[in-house]
């Protein structure tokens, strides 16, 4: 018997030895390189919330490079442009989400109501507070302003072929940038502010920290500035991060529990219904602080960077606009209800962050720490994005045999080493950047201010202005006159809020810090 079984062991060796030498060297190579690619995977291969990568040459390298030129689409048999192959498996893997692989309408409706109904809506009573009914008209317009401009995004990514059906073009906002504007700038524009979304996100993120932690120890020794040192400390982990799978579990249920926070404080509010000032509730409008709010409900609703992969992402795509449909209708009900029933609670004593309203000491600060832990676990998704463009922007991708500094035309060499590891100046730099955020945090510590300041800066651009730009651009011919004077009216008050509010929003700021200077005695001088 073993004889028999010693037999076949040899013929199928013999078997396997025949036919591979048949086969080219270069197919058994790649092979090989698919086998062990999992564990040379670079980082960005995990993340696609934001922007999708594109696989190049070398060792499992990816790269998203900022000007990075645009590839003309070649119809082929599996849908991908020319050369470009689908991603791996392994690499399908959505941090947003949680999940791998292609994901359901319901979960991506999730992933969009975790960008647009998330930390941030515990400052939406502020907005009530300077703009009384238009602000509670403004959560629901710039709802369907949002909802408009990110299905027309979605449609530019597309375009008819020889037999009329509509091919799914171009994979990212910024490739659609790069028809329109060019492949030099168009990138670049896009990606910058990409990048500043996300920088100023982490930034808003300590500032929060910072406001939660002095509301809920307001005697303490510890002034604000303080806390956000300390909240500072507790991220400076993220530097080392290279992947986002169990941070993204954390970050689901976090979610879940502020979503409980939320019905919790709404809970509250609606105890307190026999003495709700329905009175401080005006339509009038003070042109001095309404631009900033209208640029704290706009920053809320930013969620079109991100909005093509999670298309692309779906099981069934056709399911996408009937997803941000529902999602967005359902965030402006709900914002616009939170942000009233918050308001006629506190009236004109609503602060910036509500939670810090509550009554007793021991309520406020246990919800107020829940909220601290939620913005210290969702801190790692924007600084991860970030880190991940500003590197395949300015530094190559992973070493191969051939390029040992790394592939790519970037100027600086690559990040990783030949062990797959952090090189230690780049963990150095990314320590630097969550630095960097605290530094901005510390000295801006003004969470609304702040928060409209970007709403009126990038989000307008990237949720009104370039969306519609871009559309008209990419379907003119398409467009009968009403979707063009709605698509300008929409580019026209992106562009005039966005002017108005970044003037009064930095305005506002100057005089937060106005300190007189001590001007010598003129007298003094002239003697």
């Amino acid at each position: 018997m073993n004889d028999k079984v010693s037999n076949l062991v040899n013929q199928w060796s013999s078997l396997k030895e025949r036919v591979r030498s048949k086969i080219p060297e270069s197919c058994t190579e790649a092979v090989d390189k698919i086998r062990g690619r999992r564990g040379d995977e670079h980082e960005m291969g995990t993340f696609r919330t934001f922007e999708p990568t594109n696989q190049m040459a070398g060792d499992g390298g990816f790269n998203q490079t900022i000007g990075s030129g645009f590839v003309e689409y070649q119809e082929g048999a599996n849908g991908y442009y020319e050369g470009q192959q689908p991603p791996p498996p392994h690499l399908s893997y959505d941090p947003h989400t949680g999940t791998s692989g292609k994901i359901s309408a319901w979960q991506a409706g999730w992933n969009i109501t975790n960008a647009i109904q998330g930390m941030f809506i515990v400052c939406l009573p502020y907005a009530v507070l300077h703009g009384g009914y238009w602000g509670v008209f403004v959560l629901v317009f710039v709802a369907y302003i949002c909802f408009y401009t990110g299905r027309i995004l979605v449609h530019c990514l597309y375009e008819p072929n020889e037999q009329g059906q509509m091919i799914r073009v171009r994979d990212s906002y910024v490739k659609i940038a790069e028809a329109c504007l060019g492949e030099k700038y168009g990138g670049i524009l896009v990606n910058t502010a990409q990048i500043i979304e996300l920088l100023m996100t982490c930034i808003l993120y300590v500032v929060l920290s910072g406001d939660l932690m002095i509301g809920s120890f307001p005697e303490g020794v510890i002034d604000q500035r303080s806390w956000m040192m300390i909240s500072t400390m507790l991220l400076l982990p993220c530097a080392f991060l290279t992947n986002l799978h169990s941070v993204s579990t954390l970050s689901f249920w976090c979610t879940v529990t502020h979503i409980i926070l939320n019905v919790i404080i709404l809970g509250y509010c609606l105890i307190q219904i026999g003495d709700w000032q329905w009175s401080k509730v005006t339509l009038r409008l003070d042109m001095g602080t309404f631009p900033i709010t209208l640029g704290i409900v706009v920053f809320s609703y930013t969620s079109q960077i991100f909005l093509p992969t999670l298309e692309g992402n779906m099981q069934n795509p056709d399911e996408f606009e009937e997803m941000l449909k529902w999602s967005h209708i359902a965030a402006g009900l709900s914002k616009a209800l939170f942000a009233l029933i918050g308001f006629l609670t506190f009236g004109e004593e609503t602060q910036d962050v509500i939670t810090n309203n509550l009554p007793t000491r021991g309520f406020r600060g246990l919800v107020n720490l829940t909220l601290v832990t939620k913005a210290l676990l969702s801190y790692p998704l924007p600084y991860f994005a970030a880190a991940s463009l500003i590197e395949s922007a300015l530094f190559r991708s992973r070493p191969t045999e051939q390029r040992p500094d790394g592939e790519g035309d970037q100027p600086f060499p690559t990040c990783w080493g030949r062990d797959n590891e952090l090189r230690v100046w780049a963990v150095t730099l990314r320590v630097l950047l969550v630095l960097f955020t605290m530094f901005m945090a510390v000295s801006i510590p003004h969470f609304v201010l702040l928060m409209g300041l970007i709403g009126n800066f990038t989000g307008t651009m990237l949720s009104f202005v370039w969306p519609c730009y871009f559309h008209m651009k990419l379907k003119w011919h398409t467009l009968d006159i009403r979707h063009i004077a709605w698509e300008v009216f929409i580019i026209c008050c992106g562009i005039l809020c966005g002017i108005i509010g970044i003037i009064t929003s930095f305005t506002a700021l100057v005089e937060t810090y106005h300190i007189p200077l001590p001007y010598p005695d003129q007298n003094a001088l002239q003697g």
